[in-house]
């Protein structure tokens, strides 16, 4: 089941190609099937090969595998109903399978929940980051995580921003837009494009 849609997908390469040369690597938190997860890695092998980029970029993935952990209270919605403790659960290994399969470099897959990840777990230096937790304490703790170590004129792109049925992420992206003005929001299908205003 696909998550993130094609025209969602041309806007993340259309991010991606604005950041080439933006010194970081790519970090995808919550990566589910992976599908988003191979259309970046694409990218940048073709961008690598081309010579598109000041410097190769690595990828970094973040999922618990387990999927969706319990809701709080932000994340309530009664048309989310079907967005239950468990759900979208996917397999590291599958994952893994993929990559190979479609002869991509493998990223740097970490397996873990959100809230048991460091600073020490992500790359010094981030030029874009995909945040897709689904929910208002994943948002929020991958913000915190991201936003240190985004480089100037780096990108944070939210999927489900303007998704009524997950209604978390738009809280945390609020909030946090809320306590850092120097951010500027552009909506653009239910994704939210974050990038550091100048």
């Amino acid at each position: 089941m696909q998550q993130v849609s094609e025209l969602e997908h041309r806007i993340i390469i259309e991010e991606l190609q604005k950041t080439s040369s933006v010194s970081g690597d790519i970090v995808e938190l919550g990566c589910y099937q992976g599908d988003t997860s191979i259309l970046i890695a694409k990218f940048l092998a073709r961008a690598e090969k081309e010579h598109a980029m000041l410097s190769p970029k690595r990828l970094y993935l973040y999922d618990s595998f387990a999927g969706l952990p319990p809701k709080t209270q932000a994340d309530q919605s009664s048309i989310g109903a079907n967005f239950v403790e468990g759900s979208l659960k996917a397999s590291k290994s599958a994952l893994v399978t993929r990559f190979k399969r479609a002869n991509l470099p493998l990223p740097k897959i970490k397996k873990a929940w959100f809230s048991d990840l460091t600073g020490a777990d992500l790359p010094a230096a981030i030029s874009l980051a995909f945040l897709d937790g689904d929910y208002y304490d994943s948002i929020k703790t991958s913000l915190a995580l991201v936003v240190p170590r985004l480089s100037s004129d780096g990108v944070i792109i939210i999927h489900d921003y303007h998704n009524e049925a997950l209604p978390g992420v738009a809280q945390a992206t609020d909030e946090f837009l809320k306590t850092h003005p120097t951010f500027h929001l552009q909506v653009l299908a239910s994704l939210a494009v974050l990038t550091a205003q100048k």
